[in-house]
């Protein structure tokens, strides 16, 4: 009775099995209708004590585009310097589009999460699975309709919280580049890259205690 048809049901699965963590993009811009609905899909998410930690910042303004891409760049090389024998390997992947798409959007924890108790008295860190959930629906939706979107995480927080005057105790999770996109990858990237591979979820799942691989 609550079963979705078989159609919708198949398009649930095929938008989760073809989203990809995009790096290339097309200059077209974003319908601000089709981002609205975007941001929506995100405001859907569910999140611990119902304490919708999410704060998204549009980046309109191209010197701050510019600045958060040297931000990253900067931190780029960093990262490649700690990776030792993979830094020339890491080195030659794309991994971002600040200055190439249609959006950029920045999403930080809000401030003042230290009051709110429930669901987070023992695992604090919740806030950031909660947006992580938001961002997971905005990657859905944007792959549903047809639109790319990449999570850059290399910065540092402290500096890109300067840049857009965080208030003290909000912190910028990550950088979101939104597009069109002449093609989605066929596989990830840092797979079709090989980065890496998925592992096979048979690994990663236990029965009753960690390490027990039997499948129920």
């Amino acid at each position: 009775m609550n079963r979705y048809s078989e159609p919708d049901i198949a398009a649930v699965y095929r938008v989760i099995r073809e989203r990809r963590d995009m790096r290339h993009f097309l200059p077209d811009p974003i319908d601000p209708a089709l981002l609205q609905r975007l941001l929506q899909a995100a405001h859907h998410a569910p999140s611990v004590g119902y304490m919708q930690p999410w704060r998204f910042i549009r980046i309109s303004d191209r010197s701050l585009r510019q600045q958060l891409h040297t931000q990253v760049e900067a931190e780029r090389v960093r990262t490649a310097a700690a990776l030792g024998e993979r830094q020339e390997d890491f080195m030659r992947l794309k991994v971002e589009g600040i200055l190439d798409c249609g959006e950029v959007l920045v999403a930080a924890l809000m401030d003042g999460r230290e009051r709110h108790i429930f669901g987070r008295r023992t695992l604090p860190e919740m806030d950031l699975a909660s947006i992580s959930c938001a961002i997971q629906n905005m990657w859905l939706a944007a792959r549903a309709e047809g639109i790319g979107l990449g999570w850059v995480s290399l910065f540092d927080p402290d500096a890109v919280a300067g840049l857009l005057q965080l208030p003290t105790g909000a912190k910028a999770i990550a950088i979101l580049c939104l597009g069109h996109v002449a093609a989605f990858y066929d596989k990830p990237m840092l797979e079709q890259e090989n980065w890496a591979q998925r592992q096979p979820l048979a690994t990663l799942v236990f029965e009753n205690h960690w390490g027990d691989d039997k499948q129920p």
